[in-house]
């Protein structure tokens, strides 16, 4: 039989009956019942309070080298000391029970206190008497369907659960109570199910409904409602550790959500268990995984995800790993396989050596121990719902149908081309400057000032005289290494903004800033900043350098000239980014250079929020002759 989500719940409610009903102790020995006593349930649990705190797991605690937590321990010759522990179908002949019941308290066993009440002892005994037969830890045995017991009252049972309950009630000296009334009846049944009371035309429909499946009929209703997994999955949440935020410092958000609605999905649609467990834990390792596959596999994810500034990365990267392994051991088998972390198991059977055998098979995703504070942290996989999916799928025929009708085109497109460049010959000078979603404009032709669509933008010469050379389009601004111009807040784009940045330069040093939007701190530069850096065109962004930050910078170097007239558009090719990992060292620019300035053109990139008021030096460092910012 194929166990499914369903028949996993089932099993775990007639596992809590049937533990339920036999583990009175105190009551089987009033009653004088024969029940086979079990050393798991019965025995371990006395042993455990009494005995292994002298004589169990922990070796600094030991007493007279003797285990009462293992065979070898508890079923050992002790010679000197009166023989064996336990002589299994013989309690008067073990040393166990004879030291239990010692009418001297000074050898008696357990040392302190009152020693084992009259029930505990009877429990041993019977233990001893039956076989005395050993129990490795519950996680590891596997579950059997228990034989219904045998009750007096036949007729009461309707199915093999009631027999589990009606046995325990005639066990305690009860009867049932009265059948509930079907409102009643309909209530508890939803409420179980789907977590909300039934409205009142459900109510009003299994009331009228006189058929003999009528209950039957209901709860398969509410099983086919999508309540129903949105009623189970809290639980496996739980355990799961599962939130929308990451559980660090500021709490910031992450999207889980995907996964949570994975887990709905799977008790709706009865996914048998193990799929359930195989998908979550390995579900991207699965021949050709399914996007759906992938997605469950964010259980792994789940645990918090700390991105706080002064943070070990690599000390987090294990915490993270340890967290999957605590969760995964916890959930699935029933072991607090974290116990082993720090030393052997005090007492499950689990080692230290274990424990990390089992840590390096989660030890393989290539994630940072220091998480992104405000969304999720890569690795990451685009999970689109359903309806998204449609309308991508939708948007792409669009963009191929248009590729195609543009690739037609082709044979026209190049000969107006042709004839265009052919026209520009008599036009006169061309003004190249983009209007089409233009914030801020700087032409520098033999004015710093600069434009912001149709309104002026003020711009001031610091620390130094203005200077206009011959550029590549008219006149261009140069710089000595000491004179910027400041144009205050504009263009005042930041974080959730989408921009281009464009500059012609002439470079005769290797390093320089280009266009800065940026103040200095303790913490690093906060905002962004086209530079030269060791002849390379490098972008950065940073609301704290220290936690959230973006650094690219082009492979290739820029061709610097000297007494040359060659401008060059230094254009980004190939780049190297790394989200937090720039330092306040790659970001202090004092270093004096003369470099002139015209047009490069990179994509804004953003790992964190810059703030609002920042002043903007533009073309620090530089010279130029026309800077231009745009919105895409």
């Amino acid at each position: 039989m194929r166990l499914t989500l369903r028949r996993v719940l089932l099993l775990f409610a007639v596992l809590a009956l049937v533990l339920g009903g036999y583990r009175s102790r105190e009551l089987r020995a009033a009653q004088g019942t024969a029940q086979p006593v079990e050393f798991n349930r019965d025995v371990r649990p006395i042993l455990s309070d009494a005995c292994f705190g002298c004589h169990g797991p922990n070796a600094s605690t030991r007493q007279a080298a003797l285990r009462l937590d293992v065979p070898e321990g508890a079923f050992e010759d002790r010679g000197r000391y009166g023989g064996p522990v336990i002589v299994p179908g013989n309690a008067a002949d073990s040393l166990l029970f004879h030291r239990i019941t010692d009418e001297d308290a000074r050898t008696r066993m357990p040392r302190g206190g009152g020693g084992l009440s009259t029930d505990e002892i009877a429990t041993i005994r019977q233990w001893i008497d039956q076989g005395a037969e050993w129990q490795t830890h519950w996680a590891f045995i596997p579950p059997e369907r228990p034989a219904p017991p045998p009750v007096a009252d036949s007729a009461w049972p309707r199915n093999a659960v009631d027999t589990f309950v009606l046995a325990r009630l005639e066990r305690d000296g009860l009867t049932p109570s009265d059948e509930a009334d079907r409102a009643t009846l309909l209530r508890r049944v939803t409420l179980d199910l789907t977590g909300v009371p039934p409205t009142l035309a459900e109510l009003a429909a299994f009331l009228n409904d006189d058929s003999p499946d009528a209950y039957e009929d209901a709860v398969d209703r509410l099983l086919a409602s999508p309540r129903y997994g949105e009623r189970m999955a809290v639980d496996w949440l739980d355990a799961a550790r599962y939130a929308d935020t990451n559980g660090y410092q500021t709490d910031g958000e992450r999207s889980m959500w995907r996964w949570r609605d994975w887990v709905i999905a799977a008790y709706n649609d009865n996914m048998p268990f193990d799929q359930f467990t195989i998908e979550q834990l390995a579900g991207d390792l699965l021949p050709d995984a399914t996007l759906d596959q992938r997605i469950a596999t964010a259980f792994n994810r789940n645990h918090s995800q700390n991105g706080e500034g002064g943070i070990i990365p690599e000390e987090f990267l294990v915490e993270n790993v340890v967290d999957r392994v605590a969760t995964t051991s916890t959930v699935w088998l029933g072991l607090t396989l974290g116990c082993a972390r720090c030393h052997d198991h005090k007492f499950d059977p689990i080692s230290q050596k274990e424990f990390y055998e089992v840590l390096a098979n989660f030890n393989n995703i290539p994630e940072r121990g220091k998480a992104f504070k405000y969304v999720n942290s890569p690795p990451l996989v685009t999970a689109p719902t359903k309806e998204q999916q449609a309308e991508v799928d939708a948007l792409d025929a669009e963009l191929r149908e248009a590729r195609a009708a543009f690739t037609d085109l082709d044979g026209e497109r190049v000969t107006a081309q042709s004839q265009w460049e052919a026209s520009l010959g008599s036009a006169g000078r061309v003004d190249w400057t983009l209007r089409d979603g233009l914030v801020a404009h700087h032409a520098f032709d033999g004015d710093i000032a600069g434009i912001q669509t149709t309104v002026d933008v003020p711009a001031v010469l610091e620390d130094g005289q203005p200077r206009f050379v011959t550029g590549r389009i008219g006149s261009a601004a140069s710089f000595d290494g000491q004179r910027f111009i400041n144009a205050g807040n504009s263009p005042n784009l930041g974080y959730d903004d989408a921009f281009s940045l464009a500059a012609w330069i002439y470079p005769t040093a290797a390093d320089g800033v280009i266009v800065s939007r940026a103040s200095g701190g303790d913490q690093g530069e906060v905002g962004w900043g086209l530079y030269l850096e060791d002849g390379k065109v490098r972008l950065s962004l940073s609301t704290r350098v220290l936690d959230d930050g973006v650094a690219a910078e082009t492979v290739d170097r820029v061709v610097l000239t000297s007494g040359s007239t060659c401008w060059r558009p230094t254009t980004a090719r190939k780049h190297r980014a790394a989200c937090g990992s720039t330092s306040t060292a790659d970001l202090e620019r004092s270093r004096p250079c003369s470099i002139w300035s015209e047009t490069v053109f990179l994509s804004g990139t953003r790992c964190a929020s810059v703030p609002a008021a920042r002043r903007s030096r533009v073309l620090r460092d530089v010279s130029t002759t026309s800077a231009s910012t745009m919105r895409c």
